[in-house]
């Protein structure tokens, strides 16, 4: 029996990146882009590797076109890293698994390093697939933490919890990362928003502006170790827009909604430099009359627009810059 498990994209509605400083965050599950694992039983234990895992090229300029497109890295790591995570909670737990091997496989559809979460759910889509396998239980605000902790312990790669608990919990989630309660179990408070009472949303990326998101925000944690008060502070004004948000959506006051998260990007922009190809994506989002705010680090954008006359007039917008604009499927 083949086990067929899938993570999906994120974009982060409002607060980020205050989710790894203890701030609020609400984020949205895309199902438009998704990772997708396949797994079955083996006599060895076996990762088959992926045309991007792969270090054979037709010549120079394949291989610039590839770390381009894909980075440095395919996904093998990643479902390594969640193996041995895997693997180290059920001995901590004391959960003993069958003595049995098996072959995995994967598949992403999630555009690399644009801000969409893909490396968190090729995690995410392994450990479930290891789940079913092993008949394992694992809570979601748990499968989180582990997704969280094979990214950062296992791979150096820098990241909060945003990511890997919408795409544990899916639909769309208010988190308050409250310091206290999260240094005692390392668990923030989440709660689920009803995705039908959202607005109209976009999402529009260009495949070529991606960066890795923990060299983007490295400075950032450099400065809030350091106590600088202007991070701080920027990272608290940003939470609270998640928790106004929160009430915004549920009184269905998209008016306000617009302005928390225009006001989410224009607070990102005191804290870290931004592209001018970002800049180019945001400004002309907010030409076409709809508001504008990164999904993650950069790369691709969301905001909200008012009807289809606005949303097609970012689509062409858009075109010339060549970006992409998708209406992104949560439930």
């Amino acid at each position: 029996m083949i086990i067929e498990k899938r993570a999906y994209a994120r974009a982060g509605l409002l607060g980020n990146p205050s989710d790894g400083y203890f701030g609020k965050t609400i984020s949205i599950i895309v199902r438009n882009f998704g990772a997708h694992i396949s797994l079955y039983e083996s006599p060895e234990l076996k990762i088959e590797p992926q045309e991007q895992d792969l270090n054979e090229y037709r010549n120079i300029h394949h291989l610039i076109e590839s770390v381009s497109l894909t980075g440095y890295y395919g996904g093998s790591r990643l479902i390594k890293a969640a193996i041995k995570k895997f693997a180290e909670h059920t001995l901590k737990e004391h959960i003993r698994l069958d003595a049995k091997n098996f072959t995995i496989r994967y598949r992403s559809s999630i555009p690399r390093q644009v801000g969409l979460a893909g490396s968190s759910a090729i995690i995410t889509a392994t450990m479930r697939a290891l789940m079913d396998f092993y008949k394992v239980d694992i809570a979601p605000e748990i499968l989180a933490n582990l997704v969280l902790s094979a990214e950062s312990d296992e791979l150096g790669i820098r990241a909060g919890l945003q990511d890997r608990v919408i795409q544990a919990y899916e639909g769309c989630v208010y988190m308050d990362f409250n310091q206290k309660k999260f240094e005692k179990n390392g668990i923030g408070i989440y709660e689920r928003i009803s995705p039908e009472k959202l607005p109209p949303l976009y999402i529009a990326y260009k495949t070529d502006l991606g960066k890795v998101s923990g060299t983007v925000l490295n400075n950032i944690r450099v400065r809030f170790e350091k106590g600088d008060q202007e991070v701080i502070t920027s990272l608290k004004e940003m939470a609270s827009l998640a928790e106004d948000g929160k009430k915004a959506i549920n009184e269905g006051d998209h008016t306000k909604l617009f302005k928390l998260m225009d006001a989410n990007f224009d607070l990102r922009c005191k804290l870290m430099q931004i592209s001018d190809s970002n800049m180019e994506l945001v400004q002309t989002a907010r030409n076409c009359g709809v508001s504008a705010k990164f999904t993650g680090s950069g790369g691709s954008i969301i905001g909200m627009y008012k009807d289809d006359e606005e949303l097609t007039r970012l689509v062409i917008a858009m075109r010339k810059l060549k970006a992409r604009v998708i209406k992104p499927y949560i439930i």
